[in-house]
């Protein structure tokens, strides 16, 4: 059976790198992002590094039926999905007090709610072939102490690790794997549409990595079926350090390593 992943927020950054790494694989791909634009310019760069089909949907996880409708879009093109990629992210500019309570709900939806509803509808279609590889988007982020900065964002990725190693639990045995990606610093547009690229300006330059090689590593780990993956030894070193150390510790070099992010305000 030919090997078909979805692939959210697909025409940029870390999204389009692991959907070029999948269509280098001979994948058949089905993109979805909520820029019409972007999403027909990514499939036709892509075209050019596989065999595979590609298919697009424009979808915007903000709205609660966009789940709904990306997988009876699957559904009614014959798209078997068995690697299902929860990419789509952001971050909220702005203080907690100062945001909106729809803001914040909106960006729950993207990276919670669609997160989960996605992975409800597709588990259901893999368990029937019992073969399935989940992938989500996190950060090493969640492994961090809270941030002064994006409140919700770190305990937001904390959730989908625990979402994604719950899936491990009740599924492993049926032939469904869930792999929780954590990138570091990665160079996308991320930083500046988040409103902290500032910050990630002062970030030493060894810890910031290319978003093809995040993807790589991303994708050699979900298909190998591995529950966590922390793309590059650097961020592994820091995520180790983060477990084993007190957080108390973490403000001792938080500002070289995080600058802004810890901040007392």
């Amino acid at each position: 059976m030919k090997n078909t992943a979805l692939i959210t927020g697909a025409s940029s950054g870390i999204g389009f790198e692991i959907a070029k790494c999948l269509a280098i694989r001979g994948f058949d791909l089905v993109l979805t992002s909520r820029n019409s634009d972007k999403l027909e310019a990514a499939a036709t760069s892509l075209s050019s590094h596989g065999e595979g089909k590609i298919d697009v949907i424009v979808a915007d996880l903000h709205n609660p039926l966009a789940p709904q409708q990306i997988y009876d879009y699957c559904r009614n093109k014959g798209h078997k999905i068995n690697l299902l990629v929860n990419n789509a992210g952001y971050a909220i500019a702005g203080s907690f007090d100062q945001t909106s309570m729809e803001d914040e709900e909106k960006f729950i939806r993207v990276l919670g709610i669609a997160v989960i509803a996605l992975s409800k509808l597709f588990i259901k279609d893999m368990l029937e072939t019992a073969d399935g590889k989940i992938m989500m988007i996190s950060s090493v982020a969640s492994f961090a102490p809270p941030s002064t900065i994006q409140t919700l964002y770190g305990p937001i990725k904390t959730f989908v690790n625990r979402f994604s190693e719950g899936l491990n639990i009740n599924y492993n045995h049926r032939g469904i794997t869930s792999t929780a990606v954590c990138p570091g610093y990665t160079v996308t547009n991320f930083h500046t549409a988040s409103g902290v690229q500032e910050e990630m300006d002062r970030v030493p330059s060894f810890m910031k990595k290319e978003a093809s090689r995040v993807a790589k590593e991303a994708v050699e780990a979900t298909l190998k079926g591995k529950k966590v993956c922390v793309p590059s030894k650097t961020f592994k070193l820091i995520v180790f350090l983060l477990k084993v150390l007190p957080h108390s510790l973490f403000h001792l070099f938080s500002k070289r390593l995080a600058p802004g992010r810890y901040d007392q305000k």
